[in-house]
């Protein structure tokens, strides 16, 4: 008769269920069960994951540009009003797109928080789980990086800590340098990281003109990616009645090619020719939001034609989130 295998037992002290952080599901069970983290805390993380909320940054200023920064963004930092003020010893709070070695948050050495919005999150909710990163960040250790975890059920969003009436204006940044205080005397590995992060990115630029509309670089074609707010339906048409016009490109070689959807809002795409800079690109956005104003109020139905273009427009569609 085969042996019964014995139980593993604890290798150390363990520690609170909502202390446990969140690991690689082969790795040990951080609690100290000796057990692998899918078959421990894992599992119970798995069942404790929230409903999906369609739009995370609902309610907090700018939410176009929180959408932008989450998805298409690589570089850029906002500095982050919270509701009554700053903590004693935390001179600022920024939200940045990454930070190094994908921190959720960073305690640096003189108090200031950056907080790091492109990481994946343990919930169906990220303002949650950004939420729960921030607050332990705040009264972290300077010089601290903050680790991932599961963010408590019944635990503040963002919508609870930043201020309402606050202001969201993104810094869109060239390169990585914004890491660390003195790039240009760090050690050779941060150097190195730097470079490889930097080489990465995409170069982008937001326009001044409009809300939430982002230009991009890339080898072949230049893009302009706008996160609108209106409700999708409703866009979907507008749009639909300007292309069938011919009213829907952004100057001579431009096109709509289409859209994808990111955290409940909906998000134009214009192929623009590679000589086509972001500043080239202000006037002609403007004029559009002025002509999209107009097809968003009309209520009549769709002909032939804005049908066709509506269709096309949709199968182009994608779901980042």
């Amino acid at each position: 008769m085969a042996k019964k295998r014995p139980q593993t037992k604890a290798k150390g002290p363990q520690i609170a269920d909502g202390e446990v952080p969140v690991v690689g599901a082969r790795e040990p069970c951080p609690c100290g069960s000796g057990r692998r983290y899918k078959a421990c805390h894992g599992r119970a993380a798995a069942h404790a994951v929230t409903e999906l909320v369609q739009r995370p940054f609902e309610g907090l200023p700018g939410e176009g540009d929180w959408v932008a920064l989450r998805e298409l963004v690589p570089a850029a930092t906002v500095e982050l009003t919270l509701k009554g003020g700053l903590p004693e010893g935390v001179p600022s709070v920024s939200l940045a797109t990454v930070l190094p070695m994908a921190w959720p948050a960073l305690r640096r050495e003189d108090g200031s928080v950056l907080l790091g919005l492109q990481n994946d999150t343990a919930s169906g909710d990220i303002s949650r789980d950004l939420a729960d990163t921030l607050q332990r960040a705040l009264t972290a250790d300077p010089g601290t990086p903050i680790q991932g975890r599961r963010a408590p059920a019944d635990g503040p969003r963002l919508q609870d800590l930043l201020d309402p009436e606050g202001t969201f204006e993104p810094v869109v940044h060239t390169g990585f340098e914004f890491w660390v205080p003195d790039a240009e005397n760090s050690s050779p590995e941060v150097a190195a990281s730097l470079e490889r992060a930097n080489a990465a990115a995409i170069p982008t630029a937001k326009l001044q003109g409009v809300d939430a509309a982002y230009w991009c670089e890339t080898p072949d074609k230049n893009h302009l990616r706008w996160v609108m707010p209106y409700p999708e339906e409703q866009l979907l048409d507008a749009l639909a009645r300007l292309h069938a016009a011919g009213r829907a490109g952004l100057g001579e070689g431009t096109r709509l090619v289409g859209s994808f959807r990111a955290h409940g809002l909906t998000v134009p795409v214009w192929d623009l020719p590679s000589g086509v800079t972001a500043e080239d690109v202000e006037k002609p956005a403007a004029e559009f939001a002025e002509r999209l104003t107009g097809a968003l109020a009309s209520d009549a139905p769709l002909t032939a034609d804005e049908r066709r273009a509506r269709g096309g427009l949709t199968n182009r569609q994608v779901t980042l989130s």
